[in-house]
Formats: structure tokens, C-alpha cells, sequence
């Protein structure tokens, strides 16, 4: 019995997950929802992150990324079927990886724009604390 609830629970939470996207803004930043900031360390270092986003670099500096430890670094953050946004410089690593997130039964927000556009919006970002 508990082995068909565990089997209709992981198939509930792949037919609800999926990615939206939608455009980065000052209010859904500070709205509560969970952020988890894709970017490497150098450029959290320069820029800031978003004040309360978890960074966890997908992408080193040289484009490579290791998927699996991403994700299990990640599970310690995020559960399947929770639903989180993803953010970056400008919105193209997180549209690749919340694709990759979204088949995998992540509920997925990419904020398309991203760092850049949110402070042209007038967001200051916060300092990176290692």
C-alpha cells in the first residue's frame, strides 16, 4: 500500500511540474517566493545577489556543469513540486536550466531579464556573504 501511494505521489508531482517564465520585477523578488541564483561565484562577488536567494552555481566560468551535483545540492533547498524561481545575468542560463528543471518535476519560475534587468528596474541587490 505505501509503495502505490509513494508511486501516485512521484507521478502527481511530474504531471504538476513544469517551467513559467516570467519577466523579473523588484515586486515578485520580494514577494516571498523562493530564489535560487544560478550565477558563479565571481559574479555574485561583483553584483550582489537578490536579497534572501540561495546561490547555487550551475555554470562555472567556463560554460561546464556537473547536473547531478546540482541537483543534489539543490534538493537540500527545494523539494519536487515546490515551486521556486531561477535567476541569472540576463535570463539565458535560467531558461536552459529551468527546461532541464522542468523535466526533471521541478516547478520552475524562470525570471527572464534577470540580475541586469531587475536593477535597471531599481533593485539594489545585496552583498554576497561566502
Amino acid at each position: 500500500m505505501k509503495k502505490v501511494l509513494l508511486g501516485l505521489i512521484l507521478v502527481f508531482s511530474f504531471l504538476f511540474a513544469g517551467v513559467k517564465t516570467v519577466n523579473v520585477s523588484p515586486k515578485l523578488v520580494t514577494s516571498g517566493i523562493k530564489i535560487i541564483d544560478i550565477r558563479t561565484k565571481g559574479e555574485w562577488e561583483q553584483t550582489g545577489i537578490v536579497k534572501g536567494s540561495i546561490p547555487i552555481t550551475f555554470f562555472d566560468e567556463h560554460g561546464n556543469y556537473d547536473a547531478q551535483n546540482f541537483l543534489s545540492i539543490l534538493d537540500g533547498y527545494v523539494k519536487k513540486g515546490e515551486e521556486f524561481a531561477l535567476i541569472c545575468r540576463t535570463g539565458n542560463r535560467t531558461t536552459a536550466v529551468s527546461d532541464f528543471l522542468g523535466k526533471n518535476g521541478f516547478n520552475v519560475i524562470n525570471l527572464k531579464g534577470g540580475v541586469k534587468r531587475l536593477t535597471q528596474q531599481g533593485y539594489k541587490l545585496t552583498k554576497y556573504n561566502k
